[in-house]
């Protein structure tokens, strides 16, 4: 999103590396931005050469101390692991699923590469499919799980394509499992956790929220409710991890360092391919700054590890409750961090004429059906969805706030496409 409010210039324009301290003083003033909004609750570290540069906690009770669900960002916990029997010789990218479960289609077609590159076209167990909703909260075994994996057909065959599944590290943290003979929570104990002294990182095998594992909340109706707490260990070594942002860029560095897998593995591992999938990692930064790592999602969780080798930066970023996009957020963030221009939000509302927002007035349908009807109410623009209307902020002629519901609105130059953002999803919408 792009918000025309004030500027966060660059200390030296064009500079290419991180040869100079990062500007805590513009990164707080951000934080600070979002916290008097209620905008997002968390933490973010950001270190360099293993060492902290920049720490802060922010939004509604949550202390240094805090620790988080991190979702998917376990792949990389399941990823590492899985290199490091590769390093070993107990296991083989070229490997097929065959050898731990037959019984998943096409398993004997299924490659471990293509478990990690996500390109193996298995049912994905957490799909709307499977019934997720209806299950997510209550503990599951692991035949349960990988059930919901071969009662369904597969998408596309093996190596086809790449696409984003749960399914194939899931198994792979259960293949981990039956080479080590050992569960998950011992082995990410004694093969990361301990070697690293990560103190507040662990696997997640209880109900609900324990010790200092922070809740997780939705902003809606103008203020910040608790969510749900899933049945993490559902997830396994899809998502199951706790984490802190302090520890995220402690097990990234470690990664980097050689102190985890061979460089060979490394290698492979942040190898991106055309589509944009790498084979454990996915791509961060740009041309001039190229970094790796992951993100995560789950209910009322939202977390970011990154990695930049040539600036040896780490960037661990953890919220529990996100209005404000988590990437617009981090965006900004890595900016500051590279001392390039960036533009970051104020928030506070502008006066747009009626006759400005004309041009905006009309119904946008997107492809899952959501049908918005813009209109103007009392010089202010209304949206209508599902019979239900509400009054949006103004931030600048094409971009709007509806504060109750924390989302935000982009409208293009001409008016002919609304992008709305949602803390979880971002939608697409196109003017009939």
């Amino acid at each position: 999103m792009k918000k025309l409010l004030f500027f966060f210039l660059a200390l030296t324009a064009g500079c290419a590396g991180f040869g100079q301290t990062i500007d805590r003083a513009r990164l707080d003033s951000f934080f600070n931005v979002l916290e008097a909004g209620n905008l997002d609750i968390g933490g973010i570290t950001i270190t360099q050469n293993g060492k902290p540069v920049y720490q802060r906690s922010f939004g509604k009770e949550t202390g240094a101390d805090a620790e988080y669900r991190i979702g998917s960002i376990t792949k990389v916990f399941t990823g590492v692991m899985v290199y490091q029997l590769i390093d070993q010789k107990r296991l083989s990218l070229d490997d097929t699923l065959s050898e731990f479960f037959p019984q998943v289609p096409n398993a004997g077609k299924i490659t471990i590469a293509e478990m990690l590159g996500h390109r193996t076209g298995i049912a994905n167990f957490t799909a709307p499919a499977m019934g997720y909703d209806s299950w997510k909260e209550q503990p599951h075994t692991h035949d349960q799980l990988v059930g919901f994996i071969t009662g369904q057909s597969p998408d596309f065959a093996p190596g086809f394509k790449a696409d984003y599944n749960n399914s194939n590290f899931l198994l792979l943290g259960y293949i981990l499992e039956k080479i080590y003979h050992r569960s998950y929570k011992q082995l990410v104990t004694e093969r990361i956790e301990g070697p690293l002294r990560l103190q507040h990182t662990y696997y997640c095998d209880h109900a609900g929220f324990e010790g200092k594992e922070a809740p997780s909340y939705k902003y809606f109706d103008n203020k910040w409710q608790v969510e749900k707490a899933v049945y993490l260990e559902n997830f396994g070594g899809a998502g199951a991890m706790v984490s802190t942002p302090d520890d995220l860029c402690t097990f990234i560095t470690a990664i980097f360092d050689g102190r985890l897998i061979s460089k060979t593995s490394l290698s492979r591992m942040t190898r991106i391919e055309k589509d944009g999938y790498g084979w454990g990692m996915f791509p961060f930064g740009d041309s001039a700054h190229r970094g790796y790592g992951h993100n995560g999602k789950t209910e009322g969780f939202a977390s970011s590890m990154q990695y930049y080798p040539d600036a040896r930066l780490a960037i661990g970023y953890c919220t529990n409750g996100e209005s404000y996009p988590k990437d617009d957020i981090l965006d900004a963030v890595i900016r500051v961090c590279f001392h390039q221009p960036v533009v970051i939000p104020t928030f506070k509302p502008v006066a747009v004429s009626g006759q400005a927002l004309r041009p905006l007035v009309g119904t946008y349908v997107g492809d899952n059906g959501l049908k918005v009807v813009a209109s103007i109410v009392h010089d202010s623009l209304a949206l209508e969805v599902k019979g239900k209307q509400f009054v949006l902020d103004a931030l600048s002629g094409r971009e709007f706030h509806n504060v109750q519901f924390g989302f935000f609105f982009d409208f293009n130059e001409d008016g002919k496409q609304l992008v709305i953002h949602d803390a979880a999803v971002t939608y697409w919408l196109n003017r009939e």
